[in-house]
């Protein structure tokens, strides 16, 4: 088996609405990316881009969302802010929302980040389709760098069960997200029937080990791993409903 890399891409200037992401990551990945590798950006830098950041002072709560943070001493426009982007309210309880966005995930606040998003008065929220935003930063990517640059898109979600919270893959471009080793046979002759790995989660984990929350490092370079390349985007994460036991 071979060595595993993960490394930081430094370099990587403040991002605003409107900016050109895939420049700016293409001038950092000049100097740290080559043929093989796999590029793990962190979707905040994605959605400030992309636009997705509102102000907390343009939002008006609702009677729902006031009584729910007055009760759990929360502020009211996040939770309005999180109440719009849910498709569905899975658990609000204990001043905890859980919820199922438009994408499918289910997560804390719907993925509504008040942390790195450029002002204490601001929220960010998730890219409108994450697929869609890795599809064209590994197009433009790989356009300039004259090779197939695979792109993952990260959040950070908590996990049932659990402590602590770990990167996943919330958007993906350019290889298969999970390696199914149904059929294949373990070296003591077993048969796997049940084995499917979440490939792109496991990198996006891993790569937040060397991205951190408060370095000021959004992006990160993995090396040597061996992955199948491919179009299915992170949506082939989301568990079907008729197959989730804990709906």
């Amino acid at each position: 088996m071979k060595a595993v890399e993960f490394r930081p891409l430094r370099g990587i200037p403040q991002v605003h609405a409107g900016d050109d992401l895939a420049a700016l990551l293409g001038d950092a990945a000049d100097r740290d990316v080559r043929a093989g590798d796999i590029l793990v950006v962190t979707h905040k830098i994605v959605s400030k881009a992309e636009g997705r950041v509102v102000r907390l002072d343009s939002v008006t709560p609702s009677s729902m969302a006031a009584a729910f943070a007055a009760e759990w001493g929360r502020d009211a426009r996040q939770v309005e802010i999180v109440l719009r982007e849910s498709r569905r309210v899975v658990r609000m309880a204990r001043g905890m929302i859980i919820s199922e966005t438009r994408h499918g995930f289910v997560c804390a606040n719907a993925g509504v980040d008040l942390s790195n998003a450029g002002g204490l008065e601001l929220a960010v929220l998730l890219p409108e389709d994450p697929d869609a935003s890795a599809r064209l930063l590994r197009e433009k990517l790989s356009r300039r760098l004259g090779f197939d640059l695979p792109v993952i898109i990260t959040d950070s979600f908590g996990r049932p069960w659990r402590s602590g919270i770990v990167n996943v893959a919330i958007g993906v471009a350019g290889m298969e997200p999970v390696t199914d080793y149904r059929g294949v046979r373990d070296p003591h002759g077993y048969e796997l029937s049940a084995s499917v790995m979440g490939t792109a989660d496991a990198i996006a984990a891993a790569a937040e080990l060397v991205m951190g929350k408060t370095g000021g490092v959004p992006a990160a370079v993995a090396r040597g791993i061996d992955f199948h390349g491919g179009e299915g985007g992170a949506a082939a994460l989301v568990l079907e409903p008729e197959k989730n036991l804990f709906p």
